[in-house]
């Protein structure tokens, strides 16, 4: 051992790197390192001074029991060195004895620590290091450090840098940096010739972790043989700082009844001192508690996290606790900084007790026929916090109340529960009443139960009053049944009221208040009725047979009641079977039939199957003409037997019921010249009672606009013609049908050419068209179209009117823009040939109207040929409208065809 301690103290005084006093470093022998270790210390070390490490677990990795020799050290688990109190070294050595044993496998090991006191003889061991000196060594020293808040003496040497080429140069030491001439100013300076590096004070390592510094070498003139030297100081931590809490008071609520270990907060510190050491290293704990007894609360050391130790947490016994909370740092060890703070726990309600009534049973009272009123209020007992749903108390009625009386609420100020009628009650009825009620909180009990056992019930009986009450109208309506041919003067029985007390009908009055046709009069004293007029079952009045009649029942003291006397009309047969239609319309050729329906007011058992017959004298030729079938027991097909022509006739037809009661109804039978009914009525005609036709106020007014929209176009048109005169121009015969417009001509073999360019052409089947037409004109149903689609195209000029619409028009071409000359084109083509038509349609040869000159407004025509039939027509004049005589037929066929049967 004395070798080993000889060549550590030979690395030692070659290293020329020595700590300060106050700064501790360890210093493990190679030789033997469970045995000896050497720790320089100053002169004078204070109680709790930190003095060094060692590493325990080099010499023994599972000790578990550590032990000192030297009372004035404790050595900690992770090897640090503390002193217990004042040391005061009296001469440069001294040493103990650290004592390492596991308990479990009984193995024992020591380790020997040296002390020794450093002395400035070392600091000027100069001379030696050139002896041992490493080259390249000095220029690159290892990092520095010294202790934080270091009381001296200053200038405190740190260490000596020397650059190798001081050996053949003169070397000049300089350093630069934090510290040095940054700030901190002055805090390092270096020796110009030797190179020792000293501190000037003492320094904060909250402030300062460390210093980084450069060092310089230089020869006098000013050549520089070494790079710049980086030098790191770094500043040991000592435990200056109190561990602090984030807040001085902490503030948690926890349930009563919470689960063991349930997590009530956590309380939290920081510490200024090197993390990761033990001056950081926090221990949390509970110094107190208020109440002390019985400890109900436990805090984790490591986490500061507070949770129960007990389930037992009642809030009804005391609801807050405060604790008083340390935190030390060291780990805990008693010569830690320590700080205290305060921590409330507020325990929360939970609706641990169950509301119960005061009483067990309850007695009210309440006259009969009162609603809306308070006959009761019931209160209770509740131990949870007040004003919370734990506390709030909701009611119900369990029995009693089936027929829906009364009604109990909370009243929200006091948490009783108010009883109120909400139905009236009647005495004679019932007198008495028992109510079962119950009562739960509105939050739920946190413990499992079944309902029952969660509900506090009591018992309410309720006595009715009785009330001097005036005529009861019961039931409120009553009947009596009455043949409707009953006589004038028919005595029956009438309206009854009762009084409700002694249920007798004496003493009451009787009046009628409302009899819609005055039939019948009311008995004062007995309520009983009188016919005064003849009944009639079918009158307007009725409804399914019963005619309603409202009754006033007043006793002797003027109270009333109303009832409703309904009085069944019971049928007889009075009334035969009526048609109700009495016109019918027949259209030729689609239909030879219509059918007909009757209707017999009586009732059901008066009234169908009906018999249909034709009256014998109404037409000698009736059986020959019109012929009668069933189709079921209300209704019958009338058919033509003959091709009569159009026109009205009138046909006598009997319907008969089931008892042989009949009604001739005269019907008459229009014989028109239509497709469907509607059709008929739709050309402006009405029937009359006469069997006359005529026009209608809406077909004249029809006609009217047509002719008022026709005379406009026409007048446009003339207008249009008195415009300066331009040549007429033919226009293209294009025929790529490529524009789609509407036609409202419906005849049948209309060839439909439509241009491209803008305009135009209709070819008729039945005869040439004009050239270029600039617009198909139809007149359709009294109205005329002109049709003109718009354009760009290349116009031919026409040299004559008579050419195929097939054919081209000639050569010449005469370029059109888009939408332009194309009206005035128009106009000077078709002024010339409207001008003529006019002429045409105001006078033929005997200088008087021609015949399609007024036109019906929408009138259509028997057929339509192709091409417009007006006035102002293409076809040729002299073909007239012969030739729609000829296409009826095939009209025919084809409106058969279309017709929705």
């Amino acid at each position: 051992m004395g070798v080993c301690l000889k060549v550590l103290a030979a690395f030692i005084e070659n290293e020329n790197c020595f700590p300060d006093p106050f700064f501790t470093q360890i210093l493990t022998c190679a030789c033997d390192a469970c045995k000896t270790v050497t720790l320089h210390v100053p002169s004078k070390l204070d109680a709790e001074k930190f003095v060094g490490r060692v590493n325990l677990r080099e010499c023994l990795k599972s000790a578990n029991l550590i032990h000192s020799s030297d009372a004035d050290f404790q050595v900690l688990e992770d090897g640090s060195v503390y002193t217990t109190s004042a040391v005061l070294f009296s001469s440069k050595k001294r040493h103990f004895t650290i004592s390492l044993s596991n308990s479990e496998n009984h193995e024992e090991k020591e380790m020997h620590v040296l002390l020794e006191h450093q002395t400035k003889a070392l600091k000027q061991s100069h001379p030696k290091e050139k002896v041992l000196r490493r080259a390249k060594r000095r220029w690159a020293p290892i990092p520095c450090s010294m202790m934080e808040n270091s009381l001296g003496p200053f200038p405190l040497f740190l260490q000596q840098i020397e650059s190798d080429a001081a050996q053949n140069y003169t070397v000049y030491y300089s350093i630069s940096g934090p510290g040095v001439d940054q700030p901190p100013l002055n805090l390092f300076y270096v020796e110009r010739n030797t190179g020792n590096l000293f501190c000037t004070g003492p320094v904060d390592r909250e402030q300062y972790p460390s210093f980084e510094i450069v060092a310089f070498a230089a020869t006098p003139d000013g050549y520089h043989p070494e790079f710049p030297l980086p030098l790191l100081i770094r500043i040991e931590d000592e435990n200056d700082n109190y561990p602090i809490f984030t807040n001085s008071t902490y503030i948690f609520t926890i349930a009563e009844h919470s689960r063991i270990g349930s997590t009530v907060g956590q309380v939290c510190a920081t510490d200024k001192d090197e993390p990761g050491t033990l001056h950081t290293q926090l221990k949390y704990s509970i110094l107190q508690q208020l109440p002390a007894s019985p400890t109900l609360f436990f805090m984790n050391p490591t986490t500061g996290v507070i949770t129960t130790t007990t389930s037992q947490l009642d809030r009804e016994l005391l609801d807050k606790y405060q604790l008083k909370i340390k935190v030390q740092d060291m780990n805990g060890q008693h010569f830690g900084l320590q700080t205290t703070a305060t921590c409330i726990i507020c325990i929360e309600d939970v609706n641990d007790h169950l509301p119960t009534f005061t009483r067990s049973s309850y007695v009210a009272s309440v006259e009969e026929n009162t609603v809306d009123v308070e006959i009761l209020r019931v209160s209770i007992e509740d131990k949870d916090l007040i004003n919370t749903a734990n506390w709030r108390a909701n009611y119900t009625i369990l029995n009693g109340n089936e027929n829906g009386h009364f009604k109990i609420v909370t009243d929200p100020k006091t948490n009783e529960g108010v009883l109120c009628v909400v139905k009236p009650l009647n005495y004679e009825e019932r007198q008495q009443l028992t109510l079962q009620i119950g009562v739960v909180n509105e939050a739920p009990y946190y413990r499992e139960t079944t309902s029952k056992s969660a509900m506090s019930t009591a018992t309410i009986t309720v006595n009715v009053k009785n009330q001097d009450e005036g005529p009861e109208c019961s039931p409120p309506v009553q009947t009596v049944r009455i043949k409707e041919n009953a006589p004038v003067n028919t005595r029956s029985q009438g309206y009854k009221a009762s009084n409700p007390d002694t249920k007798s009908s004496s003493d009451i009055r009787y009046k009628k208040i409302n009899d819609p046709k005055g039939w019948i009069t009311v008995d004062e004293n007995t309520g009983s009725i009188t016919t005064f007029r003849n009944l009639d079952r079918e009158a307007e009045a009725i409804r399914n047979g019963v005619y309603n009649v409202t009754i006033l029942a007043t006793d002797k003291a003027g109270r009333t009641c109303t009832g409703t006397l309904g009085i069944i009309l019971e049928d007889v047969n009075d009334n035969g079977p009526v048609i109700l239609k009495k016109t019918a319309i027949i259209c030729k050729p689609t239909m030879s039939s219509t059918a007909i329906v009757a209707f017999d007011p009586d009732d059901p058992m008066n009234g169908p199957p009906f018999h249909f017959s034709l009256e014998e004298d109404s037409d000698a030729n009736a059986q020959r003409v019109w012929a009668l079938t069933k189709i079921n027991d209300t209704a019958a097909r009338l058919s033509n037997q003959n091709d009569l022509p159009f026109g009205p006739y009138t046909v006598r037809v009997r319907v008969t019921d089931r008892h042989g009661l009949s009604h001739t109804t005269p019907l008459n039978v229009i014989m028109c010249d239509c497709i469907t009914e509607n059709d008929c009525s739709l050309r402006g005609v009405s029937r009359t009672g006469t069997g006359e036709f005529r026009l209608g106020k809406w077909a004249i007014l029809a006609i009217l606009l047509g002719i008022a929209l026709l005379f406009c176009i026409l007048f446009t048109l003339v207008c249009g013609a008195t415009g300066t005169a331009k040549k007429p121009k033919a226009f293209p015969d294009d025929v790529t049908q490529q524009n789609l417009i509407v036609s409202n001509t419906e005849a049948p073999g209309d060839d439909k050419v439509y241009s491209a360019n803008g305009f135009t052409h209709t070819v008729g089947s039945a005869g040439a068209g004009a050239c270029g037409t600039v617009g198909s004109g139809v007149i359709h149903a009294g109205q005329e179209t002109i049709e003109m689609v718009k354009g760009h195209q290349t116009l031919d000029s026409c040299r004559g009117g008579e050419q195929h619409a097939r054919e081209p028009c000639g050569a010449g071409h005469v370029e059109v823009e888009p939408g332009r000359y194309t009206y005035s084109e128009w106009r000077s083509f078709t002024q010339p040939r409207l001008g003529e038509k006019v002429q045409l349609c105001n006078q033929d040869d005997s200088h008087e109207h021609a015949q399609d000159y007024v036109l019906t407004y929408r009138y259509e025509g028997q057929g339509s040929a192709a091409g417009s039939v007006g006035c102002c027509s293409e076809r040729q004049e002299d073909d007239r409208l012969d030739f729609l005589d000829h296409l009826e037929p095939k009209f025919r066929t084809l409106a058969e065809a279309c017709v929705k049967r």
